[in-house]
């Protein structure tokens, strides 16, 4: 039987589709495929943990951002913060090596840090915040920093995202701009403290979008997983030769 009759297919490291011969798996949920990992093996599919994970925190803070409801104190994502979008994506990141998947493994991982050392920011016993009693101004432009630092890295996963698949990119683009709109928001409040929140307002919205891209790329990789899945979710993967 040819390989393509097979019916079993695993995505490449570039994000296509490589059709090889496998022994039958006879449907198990255990062996189906993912549209976004490399490698086939009977390790469930971390993806749409992290990417859940990512998801939820990153809708709750901005829609702190854009003063949802009259919020703009942002404290309470903290824990949040530690255990969903820090611990569960830390631990997606560190379940993605085994399935030979460096671009998940990365991404989850550097984002489940991102959120632990945020959170950090916003508890009030680590002493960050107070270091800048003296001078108010210095604390937004550090906040600053910490963000176009973060728009770096998610930029630079939004190379390596470009022959992956459409969700992807979407998804990277989004954050790539999320991260550079709250930065500057950051760098304009340390200029003027009475300045318009827009640029953080904006970056909060954008986030919105993010999250909400997250969680569609997170339900496709889900129904992916499942034997007989209600409806599947095109993502847009690339096939490369």
């Amino acid at each position: 039987m040819a390989d393509s009759e097979k019916g079993n297919t695993i995505a490449t490291h570039s994000g296509g589709v490589d059709h090889r011969a496998y022994p039958a798996d006879n449907g198990s949920a255990a062996y189906r495929n993912s549209p976004t990992s490399p490698v086939r093996t009977n390790i469930g599919n971390p993806g749409t943990l992290g990417l859940f994970s990512f998801a939820s925190t990153t809708l709750i803070l901005s829609l702190y951002n854009t003063s949802a409801r009259g919020v703009n104190t942002p404290n309470v994502v903290v824990g949040m913060a530690l255990f969903c979008g820090g611990l569960v994506q830390l631990l997606a990141g560190m379940w993605e090596f085994p399935k030979g998947n460096t671009f998940g493994a990365t991404a989850f991982s550097s984002y489940g840090a991102f959120w632990l050392s945020y959170a950090t920011i916003l508890i009030p016993g680590s002493g960050i915040a107070d270091a800048f009693a003296d001078v108010p101004s210095e604390e937004p432009n550090a906040i600053g920093i910490f963000l176009m630092t973060w728009m770096t890295v998610t930029f630079l996963l939004f190379i390596a995202s470009l022959r992956k698949n459409i969700g992807f990119i979407a998804l990277f683009f989004f954050l790539t701009l999320t991260f550079m709109c709250l930065g500057a928001g950051n760098f304009v409040v340390a200029s003027s403290p009475h300045a318009s929140a827009g640029l953080i307002k904006a970056g909060g919205a954008l986030g919105i979008i993010t999250a909400l891209i997250a969680y569609y790329v997170g339900l496709s990789e889900l129904l992916a997983s499942e034997r007989a899945a209600v409806v599947g979710l095109p993502i847009g993967v690339f096939k490369h030769d």
